[in-house]
């Protein structure tokens, strides 16, 4: 894909598939009479956002920041509609300043969430570390602990969740949505048989971000001191926009340099993650990420189609 192709991401959804590109994401949902849903979002022009977008390092923590929101909007749209029986959706219409709050309280609880289960993670193995001190003493020693527990919890939590019904089905629509973005930038036609032959994973994932924290933030850790307690916790903290910062710059390298051959395995490690967060998904979940991603084709040729659809 040339370099002038639009970039698209997407984010998988209760019983769909959000996708989005650099103004306009659209989500498609199925919902339990069979039918398809969707609904559009356009991403307010924030000119001194945009700014700080294209300071590197510092870009990482906007696009976070921007992508959980949105997102999470996305969600409580599937979330809300999915089971919904026709005709009854209209029945409790709210006044435009409570769905606006409604919307922004949304948005805040998932980028609270987010935050929280950073810290969690974040700190939680630092204490587990600290426990084992008398054992393994020394700052390399309690560095390499903790980055292993931080790595034994990130995947006992994602193995455990897979496992659920619920769970499953959203990381089959994740496979899903990587499928189709691999088939586009493959330039293949967007059917469910081509879509299906691509793989599950890709270079630009989410679930990638996530383990690079890990790695970036071991190494990290080795230039600020470990003693006494509370400053290696103070550390932790206040490194948490450090980390992410450079974890990002880390995915989009690797997603840079994914075809040349010496250099594509730097990306493994996120792939290889990739096989607890994502699930082959089935045809009808293919056909869900398909109609969303045409639909977010046809928005961006035609926005005034947008209004047809569920929005904010």
């Amino acid at each position: 894909m040339s370099n002038s192709s639009p970039v698209y991401g997407g984010q998988a959804l209760l019983e769909g598939v959000m996708f989005g590109g650099r103004k306009h994401t659209i989500t498609a949902i199925r919902r339990n009479d069979n039918s398809l849903d969707y609904y559009h979002y356009e991403k307010p022009v924030r000119p001194v956002l945009q700014k700080l977008k294209k300071i590197p390092f510092l870009r990482g923590i906007i696009a976070i920041i921007e992508s959980t929101g949105v997102g999470s909007r996305h969600m409580q749209f599937s979330g809300d509609r999915y089971d919904v029986t026709p005709g009854e959706e209209e029945t409790a219409t709210k006044e435009e300043g409570s769905k606006l709050q409604m919307i922004l309280g949304v948005a805040i609880i998932g980028i609270i969430s987010f935050l929280f289960s950073k810290f969690v993670f974040t700190l939680v193995p630092v204490f587990l570390a600290q426990g084992l001190v008398t054992w393994v003493p020394g700052k390399t020693g309690q560095i390499l602990l903790e980055s292993g527990f931080k790595l034994i919890l990130l995947l006992s939590y994602l193995y455990i969740i897979s496992m659920t019904p619920l769970i499953k089905r959203v990381f089959q629509y994740h496979g899903a949505e990587h499928k189709v973005i691999n088939c586009y930038e493959a330039k293949l036609p967007l059917t469910v048989a081509n879509v299906q032959a691509q793989s599950r994973l890709h270079y630009r994932c989410g679930s990638s971000f996530i383990l690079f924290t890990v790695i970036v933030g071991m190494f990290v850790y080795f230039f600020v001191p470990t003693d006494p307690f509370w400053l290696r916790i103070v550390n932790r903290i206040l490194l948490i926009p450090v980390v992410l910062g450079i974890s990002f710059e880390v995915l989009q390298a690797t997603n840079a340099v994914r075809n040349i051959p010496v250099l594509r395995f730097l990306g493994y490690p996120g792939l290889w993650l990739q096989l607890l967060t994502t699930k082959e998904p089935k045809d009808d979940q293919v056909e869900v990420a398909i109609a969303s991603f045409n639909k977010l084709l046809e928005v961006e040729k035609h926005p005034e189609i947008a209004t047809t659809l569920h929005h904010d």
